[in-house]
């Protein structure tokens, strides 16, 4: 089959879409204003579109509709429905498939009458429409209307690449930490302030401990400034990184460093970085938000608690590092899960599934 990719290449969830649908034999053509580094599979063709965002969005219409001619493709696969996605539409090409990745129907809509009329525009001018998660189908189902098809197509793991690696865990320290944009949705901030408190706790009680807290933090965006002087002012500069950008193929080694991973989001519409930490059988402390008590099993895979609550991260974290025990025992449970729900191979099948509805 022959998949038009409308999408950000510099998105890791692109490439894995595109690569993985490479190798199971598709014909990928990947179009794109945002060009990336991560590698393409060779059977991946790459177009970049002359006009760049946003203006992109509306401008490279006539450019794309040539493209689209030429190549032919059986879908036009647009992701993100308030950007690429209203590229897709003014392209009118008849078999739009539509995924929605989160802040689009999450916040976007929100913001007045006119962003809501917008994107409804461009969900119903969809064909089909693809959601990673239940929560983030149900917003889209109630903004498009129920004669909207919407299909669930989840983020799955390479469970080949995460794996647990415990050898390359440093016992003298013990890491706390996350993978994730530095942005306000993602609560980094959060973490920040519940390991402050946690560390404190700790100082009296166990104060050997306490020196061997560490505070680990990948990933890079507009909040980086704001959150190192976060880290300054609490004091926590010597216990405390932050690494920057992980190429994909770098993540399992800097995961498996970690003790407890902690995704404080304020929204997150899947959970694939949380599912990618217990893949490799880390206890994960997660906010009770969006998505992500979706890939958790309260109690079982995860401790889930609520959104900006700093008393609870840290209650929790606190719970996590004093029970050896029912760290392993959620780091296991957490693989296992992974395993038999989000193996990335039966992701991939889910997806092709909805490409060959087309046909039914």
């Amino acid at each position: 089959m022959k998949i038009a990719f409308l999408a950000a290449q510099s998105s890791i969830h692109t490439v894995r879409w595109a690569n993985a649908l490479a190798q199971r034999g598709h014909s990928i053509f990947l179009i794109t204003m945002h060009t990336g580094e991560e590698p393409l599979h060779e059977n991946v063709q790459l177009f970049k579109l002359p006009i760049p965002a946003p203006w992109g969005y509306f401008l490279n219409t006539p450019f794309l509709k040539r493209l689209l001619k030429q190549l032919q493709p059986d879908w036009l696969h647009a992701h993100y429905a308030t950007g690429y996605g209203t590229l897709g539409r003014l392209s009118r090409f008849e078999s739009l498939l539509l995924s929605v990745w989160g802040s689009d129907v999450f916040e976007f809509p929100e913001q007045s009458r006119w962003h809501k009329a917008f994107l409804v525009k461009n969900l119903q001018a969809a064909t089909q429409i693809c959601s990673t998660s239940h929560i983030m189908a149900a917003t889209t189902q109630h903004l498009c209307g129920d004669d909207k098809a919407i299909a669930i197509t989840p983020f799955g793991i390479d469970i080949s690449l995460f794996y647990p690696s415990p050898e390359l865990r440093n016992h003298s320290v013990f890491k706390i930490g996350t993978v994730k944009t530095l942005a306000p949705q993602y609560g980094i901030d959060t973490l920040i302030q519940a390991f402050y408190q946690l560390r404190n706790q700790l100082q009296d009680k166990e104060p050997l401990l306490a020196q061997q807290l560490r505070l680990c933090i990948a990933g890079d965006g507009q909040q980086r400034a704001e959150l190192k002087a976060l880290v300054r002012r609490l004091g926590l500069e010597t216990v405390t990184e932050f690494v920057g950008h992980l190429p994909h193929a770098q993540v399992p080694t800097y995961l498996n460093q970690l003790d407890i991973y902690v995704a404080a989001s304020r929204q997150d519409s899947f959970g694939v970085a949380v599912l990618e930490a217990s893949a490799c059988g880390l206890p994960v402390v997660v906010s009770r938000v969006g998505g992500l008590p979706e890939v958790v099993e309260e109690g079982l895979t995860g401790l889930l608690v609520e959104k900006d609550n700093v008393e609870q991260f840290a209650a929790a974290l606190l719970k996590l590092i004093q029970n050896q025990s029912l760290r392993d025992s959620i780091g296991e449970a957490g693989r296992q899960h992974v395993i038999d729900n989000y193996d990335w191979r039966e992701s991939v099948l889910i997806l092709e599934t909805v490409y060959d509805s087309k046909y039914v």
